[in-house]
């Protein structure tokens, strides 16, 4: 009880609001008492940023958590607008990465800021547990996300438009890495000479995935030992593009069995049940293509789609000056019915869509709309007991 009292005098000491709804990221740590990581999460949020009273803290005795406190423009689950909040104060980083002959160049992208708020906002609960009860787990986490973005909206690949996908052959055999080569040396290569590689849209994301978090253990932390165990996880069955993502990111494909579906990613794992409008920078998510006619067309069975915060998805082939908006990713994927495969090609082939019809393709294809309600992200490397992967040696 004594011990209860003196943790409602520090957070009050600290001029937080105390909830006692679910939180959004939350530290699940039995056994631990969780003061002190408290104190060096609010630590940790203060340092990007965030003040005090953007976020109200739920703390027991061995657990602790936060939740964005809606303000102005914030409502609801939606993390599409929070550049726009001006109460917060977003901005965007600059961001220095490696460019072609290893000369750093500098790019615009999201901010650690967005990434965290966005994962305060309500929507879904983050959770860490285990030795993931640590504040290092969460920045790993943000930064991973942050790399990922940086490098979604950094590339410009080609479009194989029907075509058989191209590789640098030094490499690649046709998407498989070669004998004796360095993972992580030939997914920079991707990501270094872009114009060497023409490659679908799901190809296109798991290397973004598996280049984001590499090159952040590698580059940016210097952890090269779970550098080291990730590239072993990528390459334990011969072929480090299989399998990243969980089975059950296909649930809807007719082949599916229940050994796919229960099967667990090299690389990425799975929160179900997230709001329509809730995306965090660095998330993986798809938009199904419902009609069943271009569905079987090669490449527009659905969009795989990296949020890139500040209201933007992806855009590898440059087709919708870099980025798609929200509402634009909802009417690309629809139009593909209508044979449109270009923004810019095919523009006399858009049947223009009201904002009430936009905004039902948001539900789920069992809801009438094209989004699923998954998203994909990084585990916590090095802070979590990972799950075996059943898979079968090339």
């Amino acid at each position: 009880m004594k011990k209860n009292i003196r943790r409602l005098a520090f957070m009050l000491a600290l001029g937080l609001k105390v909830i006692s709804c679910n939180a959004t990221i939350v530290f699940n740590c039995p056994g631990k008492d969780v003061t002190e990581l408290t104190a060096s999460l609010i630590q940790y949020l203060a340092s990007e940023g965030i003040e005090r009273n953007t976020y109200a803290l739920q703390q027991g005795a061995d657990h602790t958590g936060f939740q964005l406190v809606n303000m102005g423009a914030i409502h609801g689950t939606s993390t599409l607008d929070l550049i726009y909040e001006p109460d917060i104060d977003l901005r965007e980083e600059l961001v220095q990465i490696p460019g072609e002959g290893n000369r750093p160049r500098t790019v615009v992208s999201v901010s650690k800021k967005e990434i965290l708020l966005a994962l305060l906002q309500a929507g879904r609960t983050t959770q860490f547990s285990g030795a993931a009860c640590n504040r290092q787990a969460l920045q790993d986490q943000v930064g991973i996300r942050q790399n990922i973005v940086v490098w979604s909206e950094s590339i410009e690949f080609k479009w194989p438009n029907g075509h058989s996908a191209r590789w640098n052959t030094r490499y690649w055999d046709r998407g498989n890495l070669k004998p004796r080569q360095s993972l992580h040396v030939a997914i920079n290569d991707v990501f270094l000479h872009p114009q060497r590689y023409a490659i679908g849209c799901y190809t296109a994301t798991k290397l973004v995935m598996i280049q984001g978090v590499l090159d952040y253990y590698r580059r940016i932390k210097k952890d090269i030992d779970t550098a080291t165990a990730v590239e072993a996880r990528l390459m334990q069955d011969g072929d480090p593009l299989s399998y990243i993502e969980p089975g059950a990111t296909w649930y809807f494909e007719k082949e599916s069995t229940p050994q796919d579906l229960n099967r667990a990613g090299k690389l990425m794992a799975m929160t179900r049940g997230v709001a329509s409008d809730n995306f965090v920078p660095g998330d993986w998510s798809y938009f199904l293509n419902t009609d069943p006619v271009t569905y079987e067309k090669t490449g527009y069975e659905g969009s795989n789609a990296i949020y890139l915060g500040r209201g933007k998805f992806d855009d590898y082939y440059n087709d919708n000056n870099h980025f798609y908006t929200y509402k634009e990713k909802l009417s690309e994927v629809y139009q593909w019915r209508h044979k449109v495969f270009s923004r810019s090609r095919d523009v006399a082939r858009i049947h223009p869509r009201s904002a009430s019809e936009i905004e039902a393709l948001a539900h789920t294809p069992e809801q009438g709309g094209l989004q699923l309600d998954y998203r994909l992200s990084p585990y916590y490397f090095g802070f979590a007991e990972l799950p075996a992967v059943r898979v079968t040696p090339q």
